[in-house]
């Protein structure tokens, strides 16, 4: 078993993750802040290959020129020290005061301009860096109110800056593609595009969808009471997995951010299972960064930061290995099989079958006999559970 992470594993952090100093609606700081160049020099000791970040984690929003360019240097050389590599940067429209109605979507028209300008200047950062994933997180684009906002007027909005965004990508000549990341709420009572499908649905809309694609986060869909399995599946199904943030939450509440794993540990299991190895019958796995979108507790001490740091990527290789482990065993696959998994891949109609081949096919309804799954032919999915419940607990393999 191999816990010690290297830089093929693909293990990236943002800068606010172990940046984080603890503050929250209900208390102040706990933690001094993080120095970047400190932040890349730890994240390399722990084995991570990649930072990520927002303009505003880098240099302060309404910095001058002299200082962006100053702490753009220092983290180029940090970069350069240690070759960690920055896979992706978003921007932050979300935390100063101009955006308390949002960005691309804020009824005032001089704000949503203002925000096209600040993206724009981070792209070219992004390309200078060599990034290939710019993250758009639109928590301030919501509402509170359901009559302070018209939606309908909001997503056109939003297309049209996503539609000239792309356009500049591709004038520009930059290798870089852009992902939504869906979030229900919070920071707004109710944000745009909540939820994975709801954004890839929106992608169908724009003029270039290739450029476009997601990056879900586990605690942002569990938020919202759904699996997130299966809605990254769904995205790889759809080749719309463009980024991942892992973290871990408990249930339908405020966003947490814990550990990966700490939180809906089945779920954390299949995940990682589905990323590594593809689902049960085929199909994609993930081959880009695991990037870990949490947040250290208000409770740690700076030792406590690089040990959640830690955490996660333990977790993920643990259940990398956990996963394997599952697919190797020969009783899991029996088990796979005696549950039809692989069937659900056969095609209902067969090749070239019609619906009038299908109407006169006796077998398929007139002497079909349903009745035998009453108290019968069952599908042993609880058995299947259980298998991968031993081998997650370390039971079996």
């Amino acid at each position: 078993m191999r816990l010690t992470p290297t830089r093929a594993d693909k293990f990236s952090f943002g800068l606010w993750t172990v940046g984080y100093n603890g503050a929250d609606p209900f208390g102040g700081p706990t933690r001094a802040p993080l120095d970047v160049v400190h932040a890349v020099e730890k994240l390399n000791e722990l084995g991570a290959y990649g930072i990520t970040f927002h303009d505003d984690d880098l240099f302060a929003f309404g910095s001058s020129e002299a200082e962006r360019q100053k702490q753009i240097n220092r983290l180029t050389q940090a970069l350069s020290d240690t070759g960690l590599v920055v896979p992706m940067v978003t921007t932050n429209l979300f935390s100063a005061p101009v955006f308390k109605d949002g960005g691309f979507t804020s009824n005032d028209r001089a704000v949503r301009r203002f925000a096209l300008r600040k993206v724009l200047r981070n792209i070219d950062l992004a390309a200078e860096l060599g990034a290939s994933t710019f993250v758009m997180w639109g928590g301030r684009e919501g509402a509170e109110y359901d009559s302070a906002k018209d939606v309908r007027a909001a997503l056109d909005r939003y297309r049209e800056a996503i539609n000239l965004l792309g356009q500049y990508v591709i004038d520009k000549g930059y290798n870089l593609r852009f992902a939504i990341e869906p979030k229900p709420n919070e920071p707004r009572g109710d944000i745009l595009l909540p939820t994975l499908g709801h954004a890839l649905a929106f992608i169908t809309t724009l003029e270039h969808p290739d450029l476009v694609g997601v990056n879900p986060e586990v605690g942002h869909e569990q938020m919202a009471g759904l699996n997130f399995t299966a809605g990254i599946a769904q995205a790889l199904h759809q080749g719309k997995l463009y980024h991942i943030d892992l973290n871990g939450q408990r249930g339908i509440k405020y966003d947490q951010d814990l550990v990966f794993g700490h939180g809906d540990l089945h779920n954390a299991f299949s995940l990682v299972d589905l990323l590594e190895n593809g689902a049960p019958g085929g199909g994609p796995a993930y081959d880009g960064p695991r990037h870990f979108d949490y947040k250290p507790s208000r409770t740690e001490d700076e030792t406590g930061v690089w040990a959640s740091a830690a955490a996660n990527m333990r977790t993920y290789l643990l259940l990398k290995e956990r996963a394997a482990a599952f697919r190797a065993d020969p009783e899991v696959q029996e088990a796979l099989l005696a549950a039809r998994v692989n069937e659900l891949s056969t095609t209902t109609l067969d090749t070239n079958e019609s619906y009038h081949d299908l109407l006169a096919d006796r077998s398929s309804y007139e002497d079909f006999d349903p009745t035998a799954y009453f108290n019968g032919r069952g599908f042993g999915f609880v058995r299947l559970q259980q298998l991968a419940l031993e081998h997650l607990l370390g039971a079996r393999g």
